[in-house]
């Protein structure tokens, strides 16, 4: 490492005084004996994000190989275990005492009398060979290693009992002071220790000879108890030696709190190491029952063998049994497992939209098999059975190759879609459709979670994660890949997999702390809290807590249209050629009162048809825009050329549902951007920027990682309304007004979080902006007709940059990372097997010096309508990027060509589009 980060203490008044660190955990002890969690520790983020106070109150703990934790009680000074830890709940659920018994509590076993039998068996091959293997074992370990430490109780946690006399059931109690204990590997005269008694505490650990003919010198010893092979086969050979000779833990005294003990009473212990403890979590474990028989007869039979020679027996012994079972085992190598794997199946029938024409709903018989290896892990099939010409047919899709599982937008089905790679390519998925809604979640819930299981995937989001909101409201989620970026081979992102997060949403913005905010359809604000599930995904793949209820309100909108006649002026009746007269925004099709209805079934109206009076581009008093002809740009006056008028009517709906959010009080927004990476403490505020649904622009204030909400609003004044902001890595604050122009917000830092004045940046030619995104250091500005521009000319000494660039068209949102990477969502994409509107993409080739890539690759769609990589700051090593023009032929810069250059392809998907070709029903569209 370089340096040090500070971690506040979890009480201001009391100290930390002992931690320990497992593989992704932290547990302290406070000063006042209160347990603490740290939440939020991973390899992002080694410190954590706050702690959680546990119940109980220990003197110490200790973290074992895979988060296990043991501790001493502070007030029975019992040995306790933490159930329940699994990756999943790593705070654990209880704490659960130990039993744990002293070699001299023992009653003489079949273990004991064995321990003393083999021991005069192989006595005289031990003893040759004890101080070769005692030195060899103290040559794997460190040099820093403490060169003395006695041994531990092997079938109990390591431990070290509190240093206190106790005799052989004599209660002989005549050594009353601190006693230090010591054996020391090296000794290559003999493998025992004696007890060194003093009366001064600070007497230097020193190694004896045993001369003492009294066995009660030696009763602090602990033998290893032979049982303990079968417990523990995992076990490597040399692990044995070690942990009899170097890896236990030596007993000291605690001073005043030392009490005397006869042998009747249960041990103090005063500390507990399970660092080098492997648990398994599906095994049952014996520490919490008293083994039968107990008295201090035993120890008499132990104390004619050292522990040294009890290593190198059970060493000799556990290598005999390796080379018996390996032998064994050959001989049967070519046999197949009498139980291979269990098998779970669900069977239903659905509806499924048919992949030949005419395309039609037929019904199906659909089957998810799960297996369940020998080795636990599970995958899943789903079978899809069909008559074909009245032959039975059937597809099938592994389900660790589906991509997403995503709900379509129909209201008069409760359907949903399958993806692959392949799919998403062919822009075809696999839809099928439910009778219920109920049978549609339970379905969509069951194949979410085996998606998840076969890829090994649980818990909430990384702060990396890529979120995406689909047209119908859905929130998505993506953990990145390193390749996905940079990298010799670059990770096509139609192999990207994505889950669903319960609510729903409009937009959504995040940084790479795990900070997340979104904006429903009623310009709600809601604040991610750190669960995920929710909605229709329960039981295991939904979190226990931070599941809140959401609600979403949004309009509906048909279309009043009238011509004008000479005879009865402006009335309903059209011309044959006309669109409808009740209809959608495009004309296409018939939308009345009466047979429209809200976008899904989880949708209620919860109003009356009304006149919209805000419609873009204005209206005159009864609501009424006024055009030449249909369609063409409307305006809210009647003038002497407009033959044509339409008014907007609007119906209001209501969704409930729940999720992972919070909502965000008192103001209604519609815009919001967080810096995408800052090198903040924890405790340090994080910027956000938002706009109003007035168009005002504010800033929020006291936003960090344990208060992701934030405490008030600051409004920052403009001379007109907003409708887009972005704030950059390092401050830099991009703006677009209602009327399509951009400003640039001047000294905007942590100390002047609202920074002081708008500059005015002229927009490109002729094009009024809609949307601004920001990165690490570039600027890309979306217009109104779907074309992307990058500002160049940007330095650290003129921020505001010099001319803008075309890069793109066929954009409806975008969206620039902390690396710089650009995501969009494109219009229109011609796959294999049809066109999808809504389709997450990704510019390829983005370099220091070509900041504005080379190309695009397609991902999943269509029917999205929302992306934001703004926490993805896995930074991968940018490598050069080879001539593309050895594997792509022709390298288009346009998402959709043009008729002089719509012969151009990508080098994995047909850029041409084809306005007059039809949607087909079988892509997820808006």
């Amino acid at each position: 490492g370089i340096s040090w980060s500070i971690v506040e203490s979890p009480s201001s008044e009391n100290g930390i005084s002992h931690i320990s660190v497992g593989v992704d955990v932290v547990w302290c002890i406070t000063k006042d004996r209160k347990v603490w969690f740290r939440r939020g520790v991973n390899s992002h983020n080694p410190c954590g994000t706050s702690w959680i106070e546990m119940v109980g109150e220990m003197l110490m703990v200790s973290v074992g190989l895979n988060n296990q934790v043991w501790g001493v009680s502070c007030d029975d000074r019992t040995i306790y275990f933490r159930q329940g830890i699994t990756p999943s709940e790593l705070s654990g659920k209880t704490w659960k005492a130990i039993v744990a018994v002293r070699e001299s509590d023992r009653s003489q076993t079949g273990s004991s009398t064995s321990l003393l039998s083999a021991g005069c068996f192989f006595t005289d091959d031990i003893q040759n060979q004890t101080n070769a293997i005692i030195q060899s074992d103290a040559d794997t370990s460190s040099d820093t290693e403490l060169p003395s430490v006695p041994m531990n109780l092997a079938n109990t946690p390591p431990m070290g009992a509190e240093a206190s006399s106790s005799g052989n059931g004599t209660g002989n109690q005549a050594a009353e002071i601190p006693v230090n204990l010591t054996v020391d590997p090296l000794d290559s005269d003999q493998g025992e220790a004696t007890v060194a008694l003093t009366n001064n505490e600070k007497a230097n650990l020193e190694m004896h000879k045993s001369t003492n003919p009294d066995p009660s010198a030696e009763l602090r010893w602990t033998n290893i108890d032979l049982k303990e092979a079968q417990k523990y086969p995992v076990l490597s050979v040399s692990t044995f030696a070690e942990t009899s000779s170097l890896s236990s833990l030596g007993m000291f005294s605690v001073g005043a709190e030392e009490q005397q003990y006869g042998a009747d009473e249960h041990p103090l212990w005063a500390w507990v190491s399970g660092g080098g403890c492997l648990v398994d979590l599906h095994s049952p474990l014996k520490w919490f029952t008293v083994p039968s028989g107990l008295s201090s007869s035993a120890q008499s039979l132990s104390l004619s063998i050292t522990p040294a020679q009890t290593a190198a027996w059970r060493k000799q012994i556990f290598q005999q049994l390796s080379e018996r079972t390996k032998r064994e085992l050959e001989n049967f190598r070519h046999y197949e497992q009498a139980v291979e794997q269990s098998v779970w199946v669900k069977t239903g029938t659905l509806q499924w939209w048919r992949n030949w024409k005419p395309y039609k709903w037929m019904d199906v018989r659909v089957t998810l098999e799960q297996f369940t290896g020998s080795d636990g892990m599970r995958d899943s099939i789903l079978f899809i059975y069909y008559m074909y010409h009245e032959e039975k047919k059937y597809i099938h899709v592994f389900l660790n190759e589906v991509t997403i599982i995503v709900e379509v937008l129909n209201e008069a089905k409760h359907s949903f879609a399958l993806y692959t790679p392949e799919r998403t390519k062919q822009r075809w998925p696999i839809c099928l459709a439910a009778t219920t809604e109920q049978e549609m979640h339970d379905w969509l819930s069951l194949l979410n979670m085996s998606c998840c299981e076969s890829r090994r995937i649980q818990g909430p989001p990384s702060h990396h994660a890529i979120w995406s909101v689909t047209c119908k409201g859905d929130i998505f989620v993506s953990e990145p890949s390193p390749e996905l970026e940079a990298g010799p081979h670059l990770m096509q992102c139609d192999q990207m997999f994505w889950r669903q997060v319960g609510g729903h949403l409009r937009l959504i913005e995040c940084n790479n702390r795990g900070i997340v905010w979104g904006i429903g359809y009623d310009h709600t604000a809601w604040v991610y809290t750190g669960g995920y599930g929710g909605g229709f995904i329960q039981g295991l793949a939904s979190s226990a807590d931070n599941i809140y209820m959401q609600t979403d309100v949004k309009c509906v909108y048909i279309y009043e249209n009238q011509r004008w006649n000479p005879v009865t002026g402006y009335s309903s009746r059209g011309l044959p050629t006309d669109r409808y007269m009740w209809s959608d925004a495009s004309g296409l099709q018939e939308c009345t009162k009466l047979n429209t209805k809200p976008p899904s079934p989880q949708w209620s109206w919860v109003s009356d048809w009304y006149i919209d009076f805000n419609t873009s581009g204005g209206t005159d008093r009864e609501g009424w825009q006024y055009a030449a002809d249909f369609p063409a740009s409307y305006h809210g006056h009647k003038t002497m050329k407009d033959f044509v008028r339409r008014r907007r009517w609007a119906r209001k709906c209501k969704i409930v549902t729940n999720g992972p959010w919070l909502e965000v009080p008192s103001v209604t927004l519609w815009d919001i951007s967080i810096i995408p990476s800052s090198d903040a403490d924890d405790e340090e505020a994080v910027a956000l920027w938002a706009i109003s649904d007035k168009g005002d622009v504010l800033c929020r204030l006291g936003v960090t990682q344990q208060n992701p909400a934030g405490t008030s609003w600051l409004h920052v004044g403009t001379d007109q309304p907003f409708i887009s902001i972005s704030v950059g890595a390092y401050y830099q604050v991009w703006a677009i007004a209602r009327d399509g122009s951009a400003f640039y917000r001047g000294s905007v830092s942590p100390k002047k979080p609202a920074g002081d004045c708008w500059y005015h940046i002229p927009s490109p030619q002729k094009q009024k902006l809609k949307q601004v995104s920001v990165g690490q250091t570039s600027v890309f500005v979306l217009d109104k007709n779907g074309n992307l521009w990058y500002r160049q000319g940007i330095t650290p000494s003129y921020p505001q940059g010099s001319t803008w660039d075309h890069v793109s068209n066929n954009i409806r949102k975008m969206s620039v990372g902390p690396l710089d990477q650009v995501w969009v969502i494109a219009d229109k994409v011609q796959g294999s097997h049809g066109l999808s509107c809504g389709t997450v993409c990704h510019r390829t080739g983005i370099q220091p010096m070509e900041p504005k890539g080379l190309s695009w690759d397609y991902g999943i769609g269509g029917g999205w309508e929302h992306i934001t990589v703004r926490g993805n700051a896995t930074d991968a090593s940018r490598v050069a990027v080879q001539d593309t023009s050895e594997e792509n032929p022709a390298v288009s810069k346009d998402l959709e060509g043009e008729e002089g250059k719509g012969k151009t392809e990508h080098s994995r998907t047909p850029l041409m589009v084809s306005e007059s070709q039809e949607l087909n029903r079988n892509t997820v569209n808006c």
